[in-house]
Parts: structure tokens; sequence; C-alpha cells
């Protein structure tokens, strides 16, 4: 029988969590057995208060015929002795006779009387006996068809998978996710990374949160036999080259629209500068080459003999050349020292990249201790040149299978607006699913929630602010049921999130294994088997749920009411998620990745797993269990000692 988690019947849209709902309801208490009633035999008491009825009624007659055997006899007696003459004495007991005759017939009608009346009682009490035993049989073999389809209800109820997957809506082109801790966002990116690479997706993590969010996803894509390709800036900006390869005036672009993001100016002037220097450097000159460039030109005057070493990267031809194609605006000067201070922390990108293979799983993050300004130019650049190459790839290839590739930005509070719409524009034109976080519920994240295309969702808040912005968006009053295991999970692996991408070695896989760079689907039971092995959620996940199910045998109730209010999105757990359900009403999902290791997990959604799930509960098996027949046994008596 094929697993349910190969039954996904629409492959390549993700899913963002899991869902808990139990489709097919409890089968309730089983049965009673039908318990027959008390044997209906004779009464052996009326039988004797029948008899003694008989014996008074009878006692006159009775005495009467003893004294007419005691007056023959005496009469007998006085003939013998002579004080009586025979024929005397004959006629007596003649007379005797003829009066105890009616007698002896009375009492013997009486008796035969009585013996027929009990007959009768004896014939139509077993008649009861033998309806209420057929009746009895009949209600048993009723018992038994009912106990054996409650037996299967049983069954199906136990056996029916009650976490479904929520995936992503066809029509959503890009989710947008406000609020969230840490933890939260790693579950999420744990999962999302997951339902991607089993059908063998590409995925792209910018991560600007600061702390390695995707350091759970690095260990699972480990363990299944993937390389991915990390860079953490600054550090390995040398071995990124991501834009470095465009032509000049592609880099231009880029790196003029990185420099509106930390030193806001005018677009076209800054593109113009960057244009002017590419054409006397060259194309593909090194970024430490142009932030010389820039230097050299937001000099004062026209002395080159300084103690400037980025001056030296430059030769005198360049810098003559330089200086006559900026001579006729001498107001570009200002302009490019803050081009200059803006490209100072990319120096280094490129100068050591070597050619690599395609990776199917890149990750671009920013280490905790570069600061919110390396962290807007970081990001700006990164999400800049992923916005040119998803463009230049529509254009050549044309748009291909929705979410099929994946790109998830951390910390999209940090970049400006007009560089995450320009990334959504162009992942849409490629059919490429994007995924914005935003850390509180500000005036960008609010209008990503309401934008056409977009699939809303809401985690943990971090103030009553972004709680209240929120709560007006979800609606008054709304609520949800949340598993507890949400509650226990969220609360477990809060603050277990890593402060960088480096590994243990000795928490590396040892074992013999294919390892590539991309590969084109997992088997989904491989994937559970990693998942349960590689990640911390996948190992405390499967621990919290045998406790889970300890307490539901115990009657306790796994659904608790969860409030949308401020105080109730402040407190989320961490790894609850609310998404629109298929009402007015939002519902509470869970992004922690363990869940596909649970044996009631699913692929399936509650939309696809209802029809089966109603026609698998209706009819009970062909096997039957056998009837409770006989009679039921002995009661225990609270007055005798238990054997």
């Amino acid at each position: 029988m094929p697993d349910e988690r190969s039954e996904r019947r629409r492959p390549g849209r993700p899913f963002l969590g899991w869902r808990y709902e139990t489709l097919v309801p409890p089968p309730g208490p089983p049965p009673r057995r039908p318990t027959p009633a008390e044997r209906a035999d004779v009464d052996a008491e009326w039988e004797r208060n029948k008899r003694r009825s008989e014996a008074e009624t009878n006692r006159p007659l009775f005495v009467g015929l003893c004294l007419l055997v005691l007056i023959s006899t005496v009469l007998l007696l006085l003939t013998m002795v002579g004080a009586m003459p025979l024929l005397l004495a004959v006629l007596g007991c003649a007379a005797c006779l003829v009066v105890a005759f009616p007698v002896l017939l009375v009492l013997a009608q009486s008796r035969s009387d009585m013996g027929a009346l009990l007959a009768r009682e004896r014939t139509r009490r077993r008649t009861e006996q033998e309806k209420r035993e057929q009746e009895l049989r009949k209600r048993q073999e009723e018992h038994a068809a009912r106990y054996s389809e409650w037996q299967h209800r049983k069954r199906v109820y136990e056996s029916q998978p009650c976490w479904h997957a929520v995936e992503i809506p066809e029509e959503a082109r890009r989710i947008a996710v406000v609020g969230g801790t840490e933890a939260g966002w790693s579950a999420l990116l744990t999962t999302l990374g997951a339902a991607l690479i089993k059908d063998g997706g590409d995925l792209t993590v910018v991560d600007l949160s600061g702390r390695a969010v995707a350091g759970q996803f690095v260990s699972l894509t480990q363990r299944c036999g993937l390389i991915p390709r990390v860079w953490v800036l600054p550090a390995d900006l040398p071995r990124m080259k991501i834009g470095a390869t465009l032509n000049s005036r592609r880099r231009a672009a880029i790196l003029a629209a990185t420099a509106q993001a930390v030193e806001p100016g005018d677009a076209a002037t800054d593109r113009s500068i960057l244009e002017r220097v590419f054409a006397v450097l060259g194309g593909d000159v090194e970024i430490v080459r142009v932030v010389a460039a820039l230097g050299l030109i937001g000099l004062p005057g026209e002395d080159d003999a300084r103690d400037d070493p980025a001056l030296v990267l430059l030769t005198r031809s360049e810098r003559e050349q330089l200086r006559e194609a900026f001579a006729a605006d001498p107001e570009i000067a200002a302009r490019a020292s803050a081009l200059r201070r803006a490209l100072l922390p990319f120096e280094g990108l490129g100068s050591r990249a070597e050619q690599e293979p395609y990776a199917q799983v890149k990750i671009i993050a920013t280490d905790r201790t570069a600061g919110e300004f390396a962290e807007r130019a970081y990001g700006t650049y990164t999400v800049e040149a992923l916005s040119t190459l998803l463009d230049l790839r529509a254009a050549r290839r044309g748009p291909g299978r929705p979410w099929g590739r994946m790109i998830v930005l951390c910390g999209a509070d940090a970049l400006p607006e007009w560089a995450v719409r320009r990334l959504t524009e162009s992942a849409e034109r490629l059919a490429t699913g994007v995924v914005l976080l935003y850390r509180r519920a500000g005036e960008n994240a609010l209008a990503q929630l309401r934008a056409e295309g977009s699939f809303p969702v809401v985690m943990r808040q971090p103030d009553a602010e972004s709680a209240a912005a929120v709560a007006g968006l979800l609606g008054t009053g709304k609520r949800g049921r949340m598993h507890r295991l949400t509650e226990i999970m969220g609360a477990a692996l809060h603050g277990t999130t890593p402060d960088g991408y480096a590994t243990d070695t000795s928490e590396q896989v040892t074992a013999a294994s294919p390892v590539r760079y991309a590969a084109k689907s997992i088997a989904p039971l491989t994937l559970v088997r990693h998942i349960r092995a590689a990640t911390a959620w996948g190992k405390a996940t499967s621990q919290a749920s045998e406790q889970d199910t300890l307490s539901a045998e115990n009657g306790v109730d796994p659904l608790t009411t969860q409030r949308f209010d401020v105080y109730g999105l402040q407190r989320l757990p961490h790894t609850a998620v609310i998404v629109p359900g298929s009402g007015d009403d939002p519902v509470v999902a869970d992004a922690n990745p363990g869940i596909l290791a649970l044996p009631t997990a699913t692929l399936k959604t509650v939309e696809e797993a209802a029809v089966p799930a109603a026609e698998g509960g209706a009819a009970p098996p062909e096997e039957t269990t056998e009837a409770h027949v006989g009679p039921p046994p002995e009661r225990l008596d609270w007055r005798r000692p238990v054997a």
C-alpha cells in the first residue's frame, strides 16, 4: 500500500506548515452488550401455594370420607361381636359406600384439574422462555453487527491522519509573513525548504536576521546528501560573485540601487557616474578599483600625489582618463564621495571567486556583528542582483513551473520598499515564489499583506503596536483552535537558533552517502527519516508527541482556543502561523518541520483528505465479530472477596 506522503495530487507547490484536523469523528463508546432476562421457570413456591390451596379446599371432603370409613369399620366390628345384626351392618356399610363414591370422584377430579393447571403453566412459561431466547439471539446478532461497525469506525478514527499540509494556494505569487521569532523563522524556513527540495526545486535564502535561522535547514540538506552554498557577509564577500559577471550597464544599475539604500540621492546621476567609471576601467573591473575611482573623483584639486593606498590600484593613465571624464561636471565630486562611502563594504566582492557548479540551495546571510548599515547595504545589493538575474532568465527562457524556484527574504524590514517590490515583480515574471519575512507589522509589511496575489501569514508579534495593527487586519473577536503540541515545541526550542552557519564536525554525516550539489527529488520517506535524525525539530517533536498521546488517552482535549487580539498575538507559540481559512475565520497552523516525521502527518490538505475520509469511515469491514451469545458473565459481588 503506498504511503500517504507520496500521494500528492499537485506536486511542485510547497507547504508552509500543518493544520490539525480530525475529519473522521470519534466512534464514541462501544454498543452495550444485551443482557438476557431471568429464566422463566415454574416457580416452586407458586406450585406449593396452589397445592396448599387445593388441600384446604378438599379437606372437608377428605374428613367426611375418613368419617364414612370409620363408621363402616365400627359397624363391621359390632357385627363381629354380635352386638348388631348382620343385615343392618351391611345396609350401613352400603350407605357409607354410596356416600363415599361421589366424594372420591370429586377428589380425583380436583387432583386431575390441578395437574392440568400446572402443566399448562409450565408450557406457557416454557414458550415465553423460548421466545425471549429468540429475541435475545436476535439482539445479540444486531449487537455483533453494530460492534463490528464500531470497531471499524474506531480503527479509522485512530489511523486517520490528523496533521494536514497547508499548501500555498495556486493563485498566490508570494508569501508575506509578519512577526515571528528566530525559532519560528527557523521552523518555517526548514519546512518550506524541505517541501521544495523534495520535488527538486531551487531555493535561495537571503538571511538578514543576524542569526542562522537557516541553520536547521542546512543540517537537513547535508543529511540528504546536498551541498548547500553558504555565504556569510562580509567574511565571504571575496567568494561571492553574484552580479559580478554581468555587463557594465547592469552592474552600474545594481551598485546605484545599493547606494540609494545607504546614501539616498538621484538614482539616474549615480548610474551615470558608475557607467562612466566602468567605461574607463572596463566592464569586468573589480569593485575595489571602482571604489578607488570614486575616491579619486571625489578628491578636490588636480594633485594625485596623496597618501591614499587605494589610488595605487589605478594606473596613471586611468586616473587621467577619469579626470577628463568628469572634468566638465565639477559638482559630481560630492556625489562620488557618497557613492564611495556606500560601496566601501563591497571592496572585496568576488576577488577570490572561482567557477563553481550549480547549487540547488544557496544561502546569503549577514553576520550579526556587521551592523544595520552593512545589513542594509548587503541586503539591497543581493536583492538587486537577484532581481536582475531573474529578469535575464525570464527574457531568455520565459516563466517556469510556478513555485519551482523560491527566494526567501528573512528580515525584509531592513530593505527599502522599492527594492522588495522590484524583487517581487521580477520573480513574478519568472513564476518564482517569494517569501517575505517581516519582523513587525510596519507600513510596508501591512501593504504586502493586503497586496493582490499575496498569501498573508501572521506569526508571534514583537510588541503591542505591531499586534494591534495585525489584530485590526484579522478582525475583531476572531479566534482559532490550536494543538497543544504547538505550544510544547515552541517553548522547548525557543532560543536554540545558532549565531552562525559554522557546523560542528562531530554532528556531520560520517556514513558513506552520495554528495551532490543538486538532486531531482528526494523520496518523502527518506526526507522524513532525515528530518527526524538531522534537525532538532524532528528529534524533539517525536518525544513530545509520545507525551501528548498519553495525555489524549487520559481524556485531555489536545486543542485549545487561541484569541487573535493584542494579548493573544504577542503570546502566540513560536511555530504557530495564522493563515486564511476556507471561510472568513483564519486558522492556526504549525510550521514545525518535525511534524512531518509523525505517523499522523500527511502531505494532503484538509480538502483533499475530506472525501476519502468520509468514504472510508462509512462502510464496515467484510469480516464480522462473533456475536456475544449465551449467558452473561457472573456479576461481581462486593460481599465476596476477589480470588
